[in-house]
């Protein structure tokens, strides 16, 4: 393996925030020849029910307007490659699109996403679908090429280094999972997290109040916030969805 892929990906181990971590692999992607990144994650999915939007970590350099309308109006959902990596584990050439399009034809909503993509200039490309252990998680990252290129472009780019791209992505993924993703909607206070920690422990209520020398009220406080926070309805499930999103027991960086 070169030595500068080593390099790179003890770099990416060694970042402490998703902020570094993201930056430099949208930089490394780009020398590769894709300049626009969408990476998803969720640890809710029923099936083809990815749960809630607000729960997924969604990482992206692609340009607002376009975010907007991919996820505010749902057109993921539809999408023929976001499909695909729902029921496979590797890399796939969005020629798959136009292969299926052919062959069993693709339905209306997809047809929509498609054409959504192509008048936005995310027409060709690579998903990379990563490999879970647990039935309600996924993750995929989608790789677009630059405005104007071609698919076979790409194809021979992936020919050349698509074992290192695939390398490389899982790294990311990997690293993804073991950092903190804040997410305004979804954000605990320090105290709130704190409280969660101690629940988690096994601490009860009362327990709590006498290790952080408040009353029991103000800790049932901090603990009903937190859940209103993660919109779940019960303390166990606010102590899951926190520790899915690594906004428990975590160590803050410098």
């Amino acid at each position: 393996m070169p030595s500068k892929i080593l390099r790179y990906i003890a770099d990416m181990t060694n970042a402490t925030t998703l902020e570094a971590l993201w930056k430099m692999h949208v930089d490394k992607m780009a020398e590769y020849g894709f300049d626009r990144l969408i990476y998803g994650y969720t640890n809710f999915r029923v099936d083809y029910n990815l749960g809630d939007p607000e729960d997924f970590v969604v990482l992206s350099n692609h340009d607002r307007v376009y975010l907007d309308r991919f996820f505010g109006e749902r057109m993921f959902l539809h999408g023929p490659m976001i499909k695909w990596a729902l029921n496979n584990v590797g890399a796939q050439s969005w020629r798959h699109i136009a292969e299926r399009a052919m062959t069993e034809g693709l339905s209306k909503e997809e047809q929509a996403v498609l054409d959504f993509n192509i008048s936005s200039g995310v027409s060709t490309g690579y998903t990379v679908s990563f490999k879970t252990v647990s039935q309600r998680s996924k993750g995929a990252i989608g790789l677009t090429g630059p405005i104007g290129s071609t698919q076979e472009e790409l194809d021979a780019i992936w020919e050349e280094h698509g074992e290192e791209l695939i390398l490389i992505n899982n790294v990311l993924h990997l690293k993804i999972l073991n950092l903190p993703y804040e997410n305004p909607k979804r954000a605990l206070t320090k105290r709130q997290r704190e409280v969660l920690e101690w629940v988690s422990d096994g601490k009860t209520i009362q327990d709590i109040a006498t290790l952080l020398g408040r009353t029991s009220a103000t800790v049932e406080k901090h603990l009903r916030l937190a859940r209103e926070s993660l919109a779940v309805e019960t303390t166990a499930q606010a102590v899951l969805k926190a520790t899915f999103l690594n906004q428990i027991f975590t160590i803050e960086s410098n």
